[in-house]
């Protein structure tokens, strides 16, 4: 969405490389405060429930496309990792970050896959952040399937896991679209009182 309005604009390469830059920059830096925040007032169950990391990531591969939400999807548990082990409480823990960093690459790329059509239809937010929860979740659960024999996390954990989740992710079903609608609207309507 953002680099159709960035080009609808006639911006420079190296605009619209900055202006993605930020943007994705911006999506790090919320997946990296949000996850806090909800563990301050939820507690430690509450980033289980609520997911606060995927509504970030979400709104990146929705605005940003598939490349650049992947790269804020995978950089986003990394960073989140780095910065609270410092603090001495790693969020992600050190043996579900290979497994987020892959289900949330999984979120962005398939909501990115969506951006050109959110673009012309704000609406598209809708089927594309259902088919990205779905998508990452499923996978989740396949790559805990698979390495479970040489993981601490197996299949049976995952998928309590995605059950707990669930609430956190109708939720975000809902948010995330209307959030992505709105910044629509507003980009359309700067381009409209420019015109």
């Amino acid at each position: 969405m953002i680099e159709r309005t960035l080009r609808a604009k006639n911006a420079a390469a190296g605009v619209r490389f900055t202006v993605k830059t930020l943007v994705s920059a911006g999506i790090v830096v919320l997946a990296v405060v949000l996850p806090q925040l909800v563990h301050l007032v939820a507690g430690a169950q509450g980033g289980m429930r609520w997911l606060p990391m995927y509504l970030p990531v979400l709104l990146g591969g929705c605005l940003l496309g598939w490349r650049w939400g992947l790269g804020a999807g995978i950089l986003s548990p990394l960073a989140s990792f780095c910065i609270t082990s410092l603090a001495g409480n790693a969020m992600p823990a050190a043996a579900r970050l290979p497994y987020m960093m892959a289900e949330l690459a999984v979120f962005a790329a398939v909501s990115g896959l969506f951006s050109k059509k959110i673009a012309e239809n704000g609406w598209m937010a809708f089927p594309a952040v259902l088919l990205a929860a779905v998508s990452g979740r499923a996978f989740f659960l396949l790559l805990a399937a698979v390495f479970q024999t040489v993981s601490p996390l197996s299949a049976a954990a995952v998928w309590s896991q995605i059950q707990t989740g669930l609430l956190g992710l109708v939720l975000q079903a809902v948010l995330v679209p209307f959030i992505v609608m709105g910044l629509r609207r507003l980009v359309l309507h700067g381009q409209k009182t420019e015109e």
